[in-house]
């Protein structure tokens, strides 16, 4: 049995914060923000929308591109960091009423930035057992949790979420291989104060993203290469056999650093950041669905998807991509 991906759909909030826009309260300028980024801009959600409302435009979106009513779905996996309540109910459950997907059992799978990759990986191995279509999304809303003040890391932040539906077949192709990694002594170079270490009685605050952007950027590049390369590997195959990568769209200067440590071409990256930031959780399935979508991937392409984040964690997929192959019913329209 192989897992593939059936429909992808994405969700970006209409309100685009520019560069200029931040420049105009924050001590930096369009240049300086791009020439560290590569991110010109980014969308934020408005005060009434919500990560669940963000998840729910993305999963229906893929819901009509595999042509799948929300009633077959039997599984659905919200990968966030700012789920709509701050410990439950989960956030996918929110989801699961709101879509009309009674028969989908629902929860949220918190890994930072990697946690679409995660998910997916929990996915498939769930769907070994009982392989109903399942939906897996990425949903983020990092405008609600990161300081406005702090020029270092509010610059990389939007909002979006995106989604994938996964379907079972006998068609050769999907998900062939998986690596999943964490690195808990890097636990304090992205975090959020609060939770159960707070006491009870202790002042209650609002509590914001920390980063410490130059170990994170180090640790990044160290781990994609690893992972990437690890993929490969198991695989047998050469970097020169992939179509397409699609990272964590953290940052365009990790892509590139990548890139030439490698020796590879940077072409074969996806990048999309430049017009909506880091989305965390949401990042990768958001620049998969515009890269279906353009024709970038193409039926029976090599792929990965690697992704690294707070906690720390990172991890990569690898997949043959089978487009109508891996989908054993006619497509519905695109949303």
């Amino acid at each position: 049995m192989f897992v593939h991906i059936t429909g992808t759909g994405s969700y970006l909030p209409e309100r685009v914060v520019t560069n200029e826009e931040l420049a105009a309260s924050l001590e930096t300028t369009d240049e300086w923000i791009y020439s560290h980024t590569g991110i010109r801009s980014r969308h934020i959600a408005a005060d009434d929308e919500s990560t669940s409302a963000m998840a729910v435009h993305a999963a229906r979106a893929a819901l009509a591109s595999a042509g799948l009513m929300p009633e077959q779905v039997g599984l659905i996996i919200v990968a966030t960091s700012t789920a709509d309540y701050h410990a439950f109910p989960s956030t996918a459950c929110l989801v699961q009423e709101a879509l009309g997907a009674k028969n989908a059992a629902a929860f949220d799978l918190q890994a930072a930035c990697t946690g679409f990759i995660y998910a997916l990986e929990a996915a498939r191995g769930m769907m070994q057992v009982n392989p109903c279509p399942t939906l897996v999304i990425g949903a983020d809303m990092m405008s609600r949790i990161v300081d406005w003040t702090d020029r270092n890391s509010c610059i990389l932040f939007g909002d979006a979420a995106g989604a994938v539906v996964l379907e079972a077949n006998d068609v050769p192709g999907g998900i062939w291989h998986a690596i999943l990694k964490s690195d808990g002594s890097g636990a304090q170079l992205i975090c959020r104060e609060g939770g159960s270490r707070q006491r009870v009685d202790s002042p209650c605050k609002m509590h914001t993203l920390e980063m410490k952007g130059r170990a994170v950027f180090n640790f990044a590049v160290k781990v994609f290469d690893e992972v990437l390369c690890g993929l490969l590997q198991r695989s047998g195959n050469a970097f020169g056999d992939l179509a397409c990568v699609i990272p964590h769209q953290a940052n365009a200067r990790i892509v590139e650093a990548v890139a030439r440590r490698m020796g590879v071409p940077l072409a074969t990256f996806h990048m999309n950041m430049e017009t909506t930031g880091n989305t965390s959780a949401a990042s990768i399935p958001v620049a998969l669905d515009a890269a279906v979508r353009s024709g970038k991937i193409k039926d029976n392409d090599l792929m990965a998807m690697v992704g690294f984040g707070a906690g720390l964690t990172y991890g990569g997929i690898l997949m043959r991509w089978r487009g109508k192959a891996g989908q054993p019913k006619a497509a519905g329209p695109s949303a």
